[in-house]
């Protein structure tokens, strides 16, 4: 034990030196192994992720961010090094809000209200939708926006959702509710049935911040539950589906898109559905977590492109075909 402990400790000098003089590739060599050594201190974790963020690492980073946090959450310069690793630009709120302007849905459905923040995003002539089982509005809703004090749950089971959105489909929905996995399944799935072709179901927290905030109880203040299953359940059981995480800060925004409401596996599936992602362990993401949850650059001019030329060439025009995608 007394071996290791020296080890660790020549290691980790070594590593510092070896950064201090520029050399990012062989320092992380070094303090990688003295944090694999000494696993208990986040000292030795933190400066393996710092290491491994100056020799472009964003994976090996992130890993050892992680494991500092776990051991202390309040380690707050590896709380900064995890918030520019992999999200970046505007927060989502602000995405939402030029999603919003630039598909003006004619109908939208948001699960998930709290205080209103967002479904005050909607614009004029958008018929909207809220549900929380405890809203908390603190100003006034746009006209046409209605909120139902109700799980998401209760709510597709006992409205006919698309008289209350007028006989139309569902254009744009959000969920951001319930931070659990199996809540975002189930309203996605209750979501599709309701969609048309050129839809887009947009789910929060698809890209977790890290370990101790992805846990299925909060244990911090901040808190995105293990939503982020939904992403590697969708790319495996529903390929026809075109899907990418937006990195937007805090913790991402899915975007699906080519929707099929005719599609009924999710719905037979779900309790085997859920059995199988429970059981996927967060480590599942130390692979390449931006692969995994298909990252999305959060450059505007690029979300915009990616949301136009699906739907251009679903008509039969070109891909690359300019100018946004409208909702008829």
């Amino acid at each position: 034990m007394m071996l290791k402990r020296v080890w660790a400790e020549q290691l980790f000098a070594c590593g510092c030196a070896l950064l201090e003089a520029g050399h990012p590739r062989l320092a992380l060599w070094h303090l990688a192994r003295a944090a694999r050594i000494k696993t208990s201190d986040p000292d030795y974790q933190y400066a393996a992720a710092f290491a491994a963020n100056h020799a472009r690492d964003r994976i090996q980073a992130a890993r050892f961010c992680d494991r500092t946090l776990e051991l202390d959450p309040g380690f707050v310069p590896a709380h900064e090094l995890l918030d520019g690793l992999f999200l970046h630009g505007e927060d989502y709120i602000s995405v939402l809000r030029r999603l919003h302007q630039h598909l003006r849905p004619r109908t939208y459905v948001e699960i998930g209200v709290e205080s209103g923040h967002s479904l005050r995003l909607v614009q004029p002539g958008t018929i909207a939708l809220g549900v929380d089982p405890q809203p908390l509005i603190t100003a006034p809703l746009p006209e046409g926006a209605r909120v139902f004090a109700e799980t998401s749950d209760e709510f597709f089971a006992g409205h006919d959702v698309r008289a209350e959105l007028g006989g139309l489909p569902v254009d744009l929905a959000l969920i951001d509710g319930m931070h659990h996995f199996e809540y975002a399944l189930r309203d996605f799935v209750n979501l599709e049935r309701l969609c048309g072709p050129e839809s887009i179901i947009l789910v929060h927290d698809c890209f977790p911040y890290s370990r101790l905030t992805a846990k299925r109880e909060r244990a911090l203040g901040f808190w995105s539950g293990d939503v982020w299953r939904l992403v590697p359940l969708l790319k495996k059981y529903r390929p026809d589906l075109s899907i990418e995480t937006i990195a937007t800060p805090p913790t991402g925004l899915g975007v699906v898109r080519r929707l099929d409401p005719s599609s009924r596996f999710l719905d037979e599936n779900v309790e085997r559905l859920c059995e199988e992602f429970l059981a996927l362990d967060y480590g599942f993401l130390d692979r390449d977590r931006a692969a995994d949850l298909n990252l999305f650059p959060n450059d505007w001019d690029k979300i915009r492109a990616l949301l136009s030329a699906p739907f251009r060439a679903a008509r039969g025009g070109s891909e690359n075909s300019a100018g946004p995608a409208r909702f008829p």
